[in-house]
């Protein structure tokens, strides 16, 4: 039960509301229709036998009449309907008693009393309207739907701003800064609503104000790293000018990373989507490197996918480059499936599980030739491709793997 959606959780418990109620109504009918049997056949035998016990008395014309008229009852006074109703009515109940014998017929929704005592015989008519108890049930039934019906629609429509608002949740959760809440109220769903508007606002302003003060910090970064690769190329050649040159290629490949982290991590980028061959991905990702080909053996098949082929070179490149950082050889093996691309290096195991390195700014303390971000920038391009990054230690070899296709 927790995990359906509480319009469904309504409807459900509305339908079995419901189901409970008709089948309540079905058996209260079936009872009370044997109840009202059980009633006219009692006051058919107190008719019967005060008309029966009466009838030696020879009571007057006014006195039947009044009875009848109390009874609510008319006698059948033409023999043919006597004879028709006897031979075609459906005897529903008979009896005798020291009076005489009684017999009633039923016809349609009509019913007949047939008295018998010494040749004394009298059919009678029940012209007591017995539908009216029916008609009573109908119409509560009835009441009842209507409240109910009432009730259903005033909760679902109480309910309903919660689609909207999960729709623009949603709108939201896949990078549309531009939501605006209307809902307008002051039961706890607008107060949920305002809340929830104050909040992207809120976002909004610290997303902006971090962009901001990123393109500033890289901007004003920028312009002294530059000034100082020119002013290291006056520099006599030696180990100095080397480590310099080396220091500030090392801080704008850092503002690099920085800038392309902050452009892939934003929820309004999206990847370009088109099919490639797998050896061009790996072809690309050491075109990206710019390394010694001779540390890499690839071993791949000739697989094509659909995929972000930038995106994907640039991790590629990443888990190159830290295997080839990182093993003990300098040397890397690359091998794919067409499932899966899996990057080998030799040396020790991770001393952490792979969640560790895959925040930012992560690296062992032995290991300090990178900036810790390779890992951070694979994990956030495999997530926006729908891939899944592994790692596993096998036969002395590190081992990472984008699984491609389950």
């Amino acid at each position: 039960m927790r995990n359906i959606s509480v319009n469904t959780f309504i409807n459900i418990l509305f339908a079995l509301v419901l189901s409970l109620l008709i089948t309540a109504l079905f058996f209260f009918i079936s009872w009370d229709k044997e109840r009202q049997r059980r009633d006219e056949i009692s006051r058919y035998q107190l008719i019967s036998n005060a008309l029966l016990s009466t009838a030696q008395l020879n009571p007057s014309k006014d006195e039947i009449e009044k009875f009848y008229k109390n009874s609510k009852v008319k006698p059948v006074a033409i023999n043919a309907n006597r004879l028709l109703i006897l031979s075609r009515g459906k005897v529903i109940f008979e009896g005798e008693s020291v009076y005489g014998r009684m017999q009633i017929f039923a016809i349609g929704d009509n019913h007949y009393i047939y008295l018998q005592r010494y040749g004394y015989n009298l059919m009678l008519k029940d012209i007591k309207s017995n539908n009216i108890r029916i008609k009573v049930t109908i119409l509560i039934a009835i009441l009842v739907a209507f409240l109910f019906i009432f009730l259903y629609i005033a909760i679902t429509r109480k309910l309903s701003p919660l689609k909207k608002l999960n729709k623009q949740i949603l709108k939201f959760a896949k990078g549309d800064m531009n939501i605006k809440i209307t809902y307008k109220s002051n039961d706890e769903i607008g107060q949920i609503a305002q809340s929830f508007d104050n909040a992207i606002h809120h976002i909004k302003t610290l997303l902006e104000s971090k962009n901001l003060f990123m393109r500033n910090m890289m901007h004003e970064l920028k312009t002294p790293i530059t000034k100082g690769r020119i002013a290291v190329e006056m520099i006599e050649d030696g180990n100095s000018k080397k480590t310099l040159i080396r220091a500030f290629e090392r801080m704008n490949e850092l503002i690099g990373e920085l800038a392309y982290i902050e452009r892939i991590t934003t929820q309004s980028f999206k990847p370009k989507l088109k099919e490639v061959n797998i050896n061009d991905i790996i072809e690309d990702s050491l075109t990206l490197l710019l390394c010694n080909r001779e540390q890499i053996t690839i071993k791949t098949e000739n697989e094509t996918l659909i995929t972000d082929a930038k995106l994907l070179s640039l991790a590629l490149k990443n888990l190159i480059d830290n295997a080839i950082k990182y093993s003990e050889d300098f040397s890397t093996t690359i091998i794919s499936d067409g499932k899966s691309i899996k990057v080998f290096s030799k040396g020790r195991s991770l001393e952490h599980p792979l969640e560790y390195y895959l925040e930012p700014f992560t690296q062992e303390e032995k290991r300090q030739k990178g900036f810790g971000l390779g890992l951070y920038i694979v994990n956030n391009i495999v997530k926006r491709l729908d891939y899944k990054l592994n790692y596993c230690y096998k036969d002395g070899n590190n081992i990472f793997e984008i699984i491609l296709r389950s």
